[in-house]
């Protein structure tokens, strides 16, 4: 079968702490974007509902 001639590769532990740092890393900067990009959402129709356009 094609599973038998798959190689797999086994991370060692620091390879794994590195591997969960940078996707926590990720996570963060996706998550302040989502942050910067809701405010910024705000902050513009809030200009639009108070009559300044």
């Amino acid at each position: 079968m094609i599973e038998d001639k798959l190689e797999t590769v086994t991370l060692t532990e620091r390879q794994k702490k590195a591997q969960r740092s940078r996707s926590i890393a990720i996570a963060v900067a996706l998550a302040a974007l989502v942050i910067i990009f809701y405010i910024a959402t705000i902050v513009k129709f809030g200009h639009n509902l108070s009559g300044t356009m």
